[in-house]
């Protein structure tokens, strides 16, 4: 196995996959990623519009990454919130879901590097590349 993939590196390529990355939010051995899915409404100017989506944080262990995520609202401060997804916006913010774990799980393959779930995710909560 290659030496430990360095923070500067891992910022770069995490970054590549899309927009997904917070990493005002990251530091060495801990990333945070989300994803604002649906819009509430488009009413509102852009900086103050409400989502919902999800997050997730990326720990890692020398070659081996833990994630756990959660679902909820994105308010107009910037703010995540735990909150319940409406029926209708369950589909759209799981499908998203899917699509970064598929990528996240494919960067990190391509860096010799395993993903599994963290702990605290329970089997209803683990995302599989399905």
């Amino acid at each position: 196995m290659s030496e430990r993939v360095t923070y500067k590196r891992l910022l770069r390529q995490f970054a590549a996959i899309g927009p997904y990355l917070r990493e005002d939010l990251c530091e060495e051995g801990r990333y945070r990623f989300d994803c604002l899915s649906v819009c509430v409404s488009a009413k509102p100017a852009p900086d103050k519009r409400e989502f919902w989506g999800w997050w997730l944080v990326l720990e890692q262990a020398d070659h081996s990454f833990s994630y756990h995520y959660q679902t909820g609202f994105y308010n107009a401060d910037g703010e995540w919130i735990d909150k319940a997804l409406p029926k209708k916006h369950q589909a759209e913010v799981e499908r998203t879901l899917q699509h970064f774990y598929k990528l996240i799980s494919g960067k990190l393959t391509q860096l010799e590097c395993t993903l599994s779930p963290a702990k605290q995710v329970t089997a209803e909560l683990s995302v599989t590349a399905a």
